[in-house]
Protein backbone atom coordinates (compact mmCIF):
# COMPACT_ATOMS: atom_id res chain seq x y z
CA UNK A 1 0.00 0.00 0.00
CA UNK A 2 0.96 3.34 -1.16
CA UNK A 3 2.34 5.53 2.01
CA UNK A 4 1.06 9.41 1.51
CA UNK A 5 3.58 11.68 2.07
CA UNK A 6 2.92 14.40 4.72
CA UNK A 7 3.91 17.94 4.56
CA UNK A 8 3.61 21.20 6.80
CA UNK A 9 5.17 24.93 6.44
CA UNK A 10 5.65 26.06 10.37
CA UNK A 11 6.30 29.48 11.02
CA UNK A 12 10.05 29.91 10.46
CA UNK A 13 8.72 29.13 6.57
CA UNK A 14 10.50 25.57 6.78
CA UNK A 15 8.63 22.86 5.25
CA UNK A 16 8.79 19.60 7.59
CA UNK A 17 7.91 16.50 5.97
CA UNK A 18 7.55 12.66 6.57
CA UNK A 19 6.86 9.29 5.13
CA UNK A 20 2.96 9.39 6.76
CA UNK A 21 1.84 11.65 9.29
CA UNK A 22 3.45 11.75 12.46
CA UNK A 23 1.86 9.54 15.12
CA UNK A 24 4.28 10.19 18.01
CA UNK A 25 4.78 14.13 18.66
CA UNK A 26 6.27 15.83 21.57
CA UNK A 27 5.94 19.54 22.32
CA UNK A 28 6.18 22.46 24.18
CA UNK A 29 4.02 21.86 27.21
CA UNK A 30 1.40 24.94 25.78
CA UNK A 31 1.45 22.68 22.37
CA UNK A 32 1.41 19.80 24.24
CA UNK A 33 -1.87 21.13 25.75
CA UNK A 34 -3.35 22.91 22.50
CA UNK A 35 -3.23 19.79 20.55
CA UNK A 36 -4.61 17.80 23.16
CA UNK A 37 -7.33 20.09 23.05
CA UNK A 38 -7.64 19.76 19.43
CA UNK A 39 -7.62 15.86 19.36
CA UNK A 40 -4.19 15.09 18.93
CA UNK A 41 -2.47 13.72 22.37
CA UNK A 42 1.39 14.18 22.72
CA UNK A 43 3.28 11.21 24.05
CA UNK A 44 5.50 13.88 26.17
CA UNK A 45 5.94 17.46 26.72
CA UNK A 46 8.63 19.73 27.84
CA UNK A 47 8.61 22.79 29.83
CA UNK A 48 10.85 26.49 29.66
CA UNK A 49 13.49 27.68 31.76
CA UNK A 50 11.16 28.86 33.92
CA UNK A 51 9.98 25.90 34.66
CA UNK A 52 11.01 23.15 37.22
CA UNK A 53 11.32 19.11 37.26
CA UNK A 54 7.50 19.35 37.58
CA UNK A 55 5.17 20.31 34.96
CA UNK A 56 3.23 23.63 35.72
CA UNK A 57 -0.48 22.81 35.78
CA UNK A 58 -1.80 26.25 34.33
CA UNK A 59 0.36 25.56 31.45
CA UNK A 60 -0.37 21.69 31.26
CA UNK A 61 -4.40 22.54 30.34
CA UNK A 62 -6.37 19.43 30.17
CA UNK A 63 -3.37 17.12 29.46
CA UNK A 64 -3.42 13.69 31.49
CA UNK A 65 -0.07 13.69 32.86
CA UNK A 66 -0.67 10.66 34.16
CA UNK A 67 -0.33 9.46 30.58
CA UNK A 68 1.66 11.87 29.00
CA UNK A 69 5.19 12.12 29.82
CA UNK A 70 7.08 15.06 31.11
CA UNK A 71 10.80 15.75 30.03
CA UNK A 72 12.13 17.92 31.98
CA UNK A 73 12.70 21.73 31.47
CA UNK A 74 15.87 24.49 30.98
CA UNK A 75 19.49 23.35 31.51
CA UNK A 76 17.65 19.52 32.25
CA UNK A 77 16.71 18.64 29.00
CA UNK A 78 19.08 17.61 26.25
CA UNK A 79 18.25 16.55 22.60
CA UNK A 80 18.32 12.44 23.98
CA UNK A 81 15.93 13.51 26.48
CA UNK A 82 13.82 15.06 24.20
CA UNK A 83 14.61 11.65 22.26
CA UNK A 84 13.71 9.21 24.77
CA UNK A 85 9.94 8.64 23.88
CA UNK A 86 10.84 8.11 20.15
CA UNK A 87 9.32 10.99 18.75
CA UNK A 88 8.54 11.68 14.87
CA UNK A 89 7.58 15.04 15.21
CA UNK A 90 8.67 17.83 18.06
CA UNK A 91 6.10 20.86 18.00
CA UNK A 92 7.63 23.79 19.65
CA UNK A 93 6.53 27.56 19.97
CA UNK A 94 8.53 30.59 19.47
CA UNK A 95 8.35 34.51 20.89
CA UNK A 96 10.13 36.13 17.20
CA UNK A 97 12.21 35.45 14.62
CA UNK A 98 11.58 31.21 14.58
CA UNK A 99 14.12 30.80 18.00
CA UNK A 100 12.63 27.87 19.88
CA UNK A 101 11.04 28.27 23.44
CA UNK A 102 12.39 26.71 26.19
CA UNK A 103 15.79 25.16 24.43
CA UNK A 104 19.19 25.99 24.43
CA UNK A 105 19.85 27.32 20.76
CA UNK A 106 22.39 24.29 20.24
CA UNK A 107 20.04 22.08 21.44
CA UNK A 108 17.67 23.15 19.15
CA UNK A 109 20.22 22.56 16.61
CA UNK A 110 20.51 19.33 17.11
CA UNK A 111 17.14 18.02 17.95
CA UNK A 112 16.35 18.96 14.43
CA UNK A 113 19.08 17.06 13.13
CA UNK A 114 17.66 14.08 13.85
CA UNK A 115 13.36 14.47 14.01
CA UNK A 116 10.85 16.73 12.04
CA UNK A 117 10.33 19.93 14.01
CA UNK A 118 7.85 22.34 13.60
CA UNK A 119 7.99 25.77 14.91
CA UNK A 120 4.72 28.04 15.71
CA UNK A 121 4.72 31.76 16.17
CA UNK A 122 2.48 32.42 19.72
CA UNK A 123 4.28 35.81 20.17
CA UNK A 124 3.03 39.53 20.09
CA UNK A 125 3.93 40.05 16.22
CA UNK A 126 0.49 37.32 15.99
CA UNK A 127 -2.89 37.67 16.57
CA UNK A 128 -4.55 35.64 18.89
CA UNK A 129 -6.84 34.34 15.91
CA UNK A 130 -4.00 33.87 13.81
CA UNK A 131 -2.19 31.66 16.78
CA UNK A 132 -5.43 29.55 16.78
CA UNK A 133 -5.53 28.67 13.24
CA UNK A 134 -2.23 27.89 12.81
CA UNK A 135 -2.20 25.17 15.77
CA UNK A 136 -5.54 24.23 13.97
CA UNK A 137 -3.90 23.79 10.97
CA UNK A 138 -1.14 21.31 12.45
CA UNK A 139 -3.79 19.42 14.16
CA UNK A 140 -5.98 18.65 10.81
CA UNK A 141 -2.36 17.64 9.59
CA UNK A 142 -2.31 14.99 11.79
CA UNK A 143 -5.84 13.40 11.53
CA UNK A 144 -7.60 15.86 14.34
CA UNK A 145 -11.50 16.22 13.43
CA UNK A 146 -12.50 20.23 12.68
CA UNK A 147 -12.68 22.02 15.62
CA UNK A 148 -16.15 23.21 16.55
CA UNK A 149 -16.00 27.18 16.72
CA UNK A 150 -19.73 28.10 17.76
CA UNK A 151 -18.80 28.65 21.91
CA UNK A 152 -15.88 30.61 20.46
CA UNK A 153 -18.05 32.90 18.22
CA UNK A 154 -20.93 33.54 20.77
CA UNK A 155 -18.55 34.13 23.75
CA UNK A 156 -16.97 36.75 20.76
CA UNK A 157 -20.16 38.27 20.58
CA UNK A 158 -20.98 38.57 24.43
CA UNK A 159 -17.99 40.31 24.90
CA UNK A 160 -18.19 42.92 22.43
CA UNK A 161 -21.89 43.19 23.76
CA UNK A 162 -20.58 43.58 27.52
CA UNK A 163 -17.40 46.03 26.68
CA UNK A 164 -19.83 48.54 24.50
CA UNK A 165 -21.59 49.45 27.43
CA UNK A 166 -20.58 52.46 28.60
CA UNK A 167 -18.04 53.27 30.94
CA UNK A 168 -16.70 49.84 30.91
CA UNK A 169 -13.90 48.97 33.95
CA UNK A 170 -10.85 49.30 33.33
CA UNK A 171 -8.30 45.99 33.23
CA UNK A 172 -5.04 45.45 33.91
CA UNK A 173 -2.75 42.31 33.44
CA UNK A 174 0.29 41.57 35.34
CA UNK A 175 2.31 38.79 36.77
CA UNK A 176 3.59 39.03 40.55
CA UNK A 177 7.16 38.97 40.90
CA UNK A 178 6.98 38.66 44.90
CA UNK A 179 6.69 41.18 47.78
CA UNK A 180 7.02 44.66 46.84
CA UNK A 181 7.76 44.28 43.38
CA UNK A 182 5.27 43.07 40.51
CA UNK A 183 5.43 42.40 36.49
CA UNK A 184 3.07 45.01 34.18
CA UNK A 185 1.59 43.84 30.77
CA UNK A 186 2.30 45.68 28.00
CA UNK A 187 -1.39 45.11 26.08
CA UNK A 188 0.15 45.06 22.94
CA UNK A 189 2.61 42.70 23.75
CA UNK A 190 -0.05 39.45 24.44
CA UNK A 191 -2.12 38.43 21.49
CA UNK A 192 -4.83 37.58 24.20
CA UNK A 193 -4.44 41.03 25.23
CA UNK A 194 -4.83 42.97 21.96
CA UNK A 195 -8.12 40.53 21.54
CA UNK A 196 -9.32 41.83 24.31
CA UNK A 197 -9.11 45.34 23.31
CA UNK A 198 -10.57 44.27 20.04
CA UNK A 199 -13.49 43.31 21.27
CA UNK A 200 -13.40 47.19 23.10
CA UNK A 201 -12.26 45.99 26.79
CA UNK A 202 -10.67 48.88 28.18
CA UNK A 203 -7.04 47.36 28.96
CA UNK A 204 -4.83 49.68 31.45
CA UNK A 205 -1.03 50.57 29.76
CA UNK A 206 1.38 50.43 32.07
CA UNK A 207 3.54 53.76 31.36
CA UNK A 208 7.01 54.55 30.14
CA UNK A 209 10.21 51.88 31.38
CA UNK A 210 12.33 49.74 30.35
CA UNK A 211 10.99 46.12 28.82
CA UNK A 212 9.19 45.11 25.92
CA UNK A 213 6.41 42.53 27.35
CA UNK A 214 6.45 44.46 30.91
CA UNK A 215 6.97 46.86 33.07
CA UNK A 216 8.58 45.77 36.02
CA UNK A 217 7.59 48.12 39.11
CA UNK A 218 6.96 48.57 42.95
CA UNK A 219 2.93 47.05 43.59
CA UNK A 220 2.71 50.67 44.57
CA UNK A 221 2.97 51.31 40.72
CA UNK A 222 -0.16 49.10 39.86
CA UNK A 223 -2.15 50.07 42.85
CA UNK A 224 -2.15 53.72 41.65
CA UNK A 225 -3.28 52.73 38.22
CA UNK A 226 -6.76 52.06 40.14
CA UNK A 227 -7.97 49.07 38.06
CA UNK A 228 -11.27 47.52 38.15
CA UNK A 229 -10.53 43.78 36.88
CA UNK A 230 -7.03 42.45 37.46
CA UNK A 231 -5.90 39.71 35.35
CA UNK A 232 -3.49 37.78 37.64
CA UNK A 233 -0.52 35.47 36.43
CA UNK A 234 -1.17 32.02 38.00
CA UNK A 235 1.56 30.39 36.39
CA UNK A 236 4.56 28.84 38.36
CA UNK A 237 7.18 31.19 38.06
CA UNK A 238 4.60 33.83 39.03
CA UNK A 239 4.56 34.37 43.03
CA UNK A 240 1.44 33.01 44.51
CA UNK A 241 -1.10 35.24 45.94
CA UNK A 242 -0.63 33.74 49.38
CA UNK A 243 2.82 35.33 49.25
CA UNK A 244 1.81 39.02 48.66
CA UNK A 245 -0.72 39.23 51.51
CA UNK A 246 1.79 41.38 53.53
CA UNK A 247 2.13 43.65 50.92
CA UNK A 248 0.08 46.42 51.77
CA UNK A 249 -0.22 47.69 48.30
CA UNK A 250 -1.34 44.25 46.81
CA UNK A 251 -4.12 44.28 49.61
CA UNK A 252 -5.14 47.64 48.27
CA UNK A 253 -4.92 46.65 44.90
CA UNK A 254 -7.21 43.14 45.61
CA UNK A 255 -9.19 44.89 47.96
CA UNK A 256 -10.44 46.99 44.95
CA UNK A 257 -10.44 45.42 42.02
CA UNK A 258 -11.99 42.40 40.89
CA UNK A 259 -8.51 39.61 40.48
CA UNK A 260 -9.21 37.14 38.14
CA UNK A 261 -6.62 34.29 36.67
CA UNK A 262 -5.26 34.64 33.56
CA UNK A 263 -2.76 32.29 32.04
CA UNK A 264 -0.50 33.76 29.21
CA UNK A 265 0.24 30.40 28.26
CA UNK A 266 -2.77 29.02 27.74
CA UNK A 267 -3.43 26.49 25.33
CA UNK A 268 -4.65 27.86 21.56
CA UNK A 269 -7.62 26.41 20.94
CA UNK A 270 -11.47 27.49 20.39
CA UNK A 271 -12.14 25.83 23.93
CA UNK A 272 -9.80 27.67 25.93
CA UNK A 273 -9.89 30.88 24.06
CA UNK A 274 -13.87 30.82 24.71
CA UNK A 275 -13.48 29.97 28.06
CA UNK A 276 -10.88 33.32 28.50
CA UNK A 277 -13.26 35.37 26.94
CA UNK A 278 -16.43 34.10 28.98
CA UNK A 279 -14.30 34.59 32.18
CA UNK A 280 -13.44 38.56 31.29
CA UNK A 281 -17.29 38.67 30.06
CA UNK A 282 -18.04 37.65 33.45
CA UNK A 283 -15.88 39.71 35.41
CA UNK A 284 -16.93 43.20 33.02
CA UNK A 285 -20.73 41.97 34.84
CA UNK A 286 -19.72 41.73 37.90
CA UNK A 287 -17.52 45.08 38.19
Amino acid sequence: MEQTAWRFSDDRGQTVTAPVPPARVVGYIQAGATLEELGIRPVAVFGSFHDGARPDPAKAGALPLAEVAYLGAGDALDVEALLSPGPDLVVAVSYGGGQVYGLDAETAKHLEERVAVVVLEVGGARTLAHIRERFADLARSLGAPEADGSALLAAQERLRAIAARAPGPRVLALSPAGPGQVHLARPDAWPELRALAEHGVDLIEPGEGPGVNWLTAPWETAAALRPDIVLADIRSNAAPRDSLRRDLAWRALEGGARVLDWNPEAPCGARSHAAFFDAVADALEEA
